[in-house]
């Protein structure tokens, strides 16, 4: 393999997150799986096809061109439903395949409203509603004319759903605010049904609506970090497990990030390590170079602080972490070789390094770390 690294994605653990998963919404709603971000960095090419296996056959991403690369994968029936960015040339592509797309201005729905008249494709739309989060979305007060353009032009659309999106679901100090949003949406939903306007979907929730607020889950849940085996924020985790008769076991994360040692060498005592005189060796010791640095996803910050698997051991990350490189203290670690296994991220013999505590050395979001995991890098199915 010509890299430095590779990341392995358990196909176990997915298909054991995605069953738990519609244990928790019920039989009469349907998961969109979100695979934005090059599915959380796990891999679209991986994720998209193991979520069919798994029964799932609503895909959604944030951009046009995250649509293509699903577009190019997925099973003929598979739908994709772009949430965020599509360009005015992009949006014929999109109307031209069938692909589903929020609306959230008058200006994407005329355009997208020509462009069906001139394929002769019905456009497939979500209209999005404002209910405080303020980024997309109508507001209430321009539903008359939303709603009277809708019936002039139904013969050239499907009205395949009415969304929104929940401003902070996964911490309790936003209760307040995320149950005004849901009354919003209701209010919402209401005015188009008294208009003889009904989608073929209600959806609003994310995974940590979905965990946290039942009410949210309606016909369809967006799924996007829980799938990986991740929950939201550990105040969704604790609020989760309070309830009685939970289904399953949880959980199960399904990345692993790895490497192999590069070279290993002896430090004399007095010596620094790397760059600058962050790390100053105050004895012998042994050192191991990774070939994995910050241009591979392995953040700077974790300098002097980050820790990694070797031999079914904790050892610590020493002096700067620099572009392509990283520099470990292997010297309580009898026997390290060139070549032997290193886990960034994953489990090695009985030691585990989990993505909650490399991002709490690093400072980072989980999501943050997920999403930043260079596409470059290898992925590979294992069991």
């Amino acid at each position: 393999m010509f890299n430095s690294s590779h990341i392995e994605i358990s196909r176990s653990a997915y298909l054991s997150n995605i069953k738990y998963l519609k244990k928790i919404i019920g039989k009469d709603a349907r998961i969109s799986s979100v695979i934005k971000g090059n599915a959380y960095g796990h891999g679209t090419q991986i994720i998209l096809p193991l979520g069919e296996e798994a029964g799932i056959d609503h895909f959604s991403v944030f951009s046009a061109q995250e649509a293509l690369e699903a577009f190019q994968v997925k099973k003929p029936e598979t739908r994709i439903m772009i949430m965020g960015h599509i360009g005015d040339d992009e949006l014929e592509w999109a109307v031209e395949n069938g692909l589903e797309f929020f609306v959230f201005d008058m200006e994407r729905l005329k355009q997208a409203i020509l462009l069906a008249e001139k394929t002769g494709q019905k456009a497939h739309i979500h209209i999005e509603a404002e209910t405080g989060f303020h980024r997309t979305g109508f507001e209430y007060e321009h539903l008359p004319e939303l709603t009277r353009f809708l019936k002039d032009k139904k013969e050239h659309l499907v009205f395949e759903g009415l969304c929104t999106h929940y401003a902070g679901a996964e911490s309790l100090a936003n209760y307040l605010r995320v149950k005004n949003q849901i009354l919003s949406y209701r209010k919402f939903y209401s005015y188009f049904k008294r208009h003889g306007l009904l989608p073929l979907h209600r959806h609003t929730a994310g995974s940590a609506a979905a965990l946290t607020y039942p009410a949210t889950i309606m016909d369809m849940v967006r799924f996007g970090i829980a799938q990986y085996g991740f929950w939201p924020s550990p105040e969704t985790q604790m609020f989760h497990f309070k309830k009685e008769n939970l289904p399953g076991n949880g959980l199960k994360r399904a990345l692993s990030w790895k490497s192999r040692v590069m070279v290993v060498k002896e430090v004399e005592a007095g010596q620094f390590v790397g760059y600058g005189d962050s790390y100053l060796a105050n004895k012998k010791i042994r050192i191991a170079v990774i070939p994995v640095g910050y241009s591979n996803g392995f953040s700077r910050s974790l300098s002097n602080t980050g820790r990694v698997l070797i031999h079914g051991r904790r050892v610590p990350v020493i002096g700067t972490v620099t572009m392509n490189t990283m520099t470990v203290n292997v010297t309580d670690v009898p026997g390290v070789e060139k070549g032997d296994e290193v886990v960034m991220i994953g489990r090695q013999k009985r030691m585990n390094i989990s993505i909650a505590s490399f991002c709490e050395m690093s400072n980072q979001l989980n999501y943050q770390l997920l999403a930043r995991l260079p596409a470059n890098i290898p992925r590979v199915i294992v069991k």
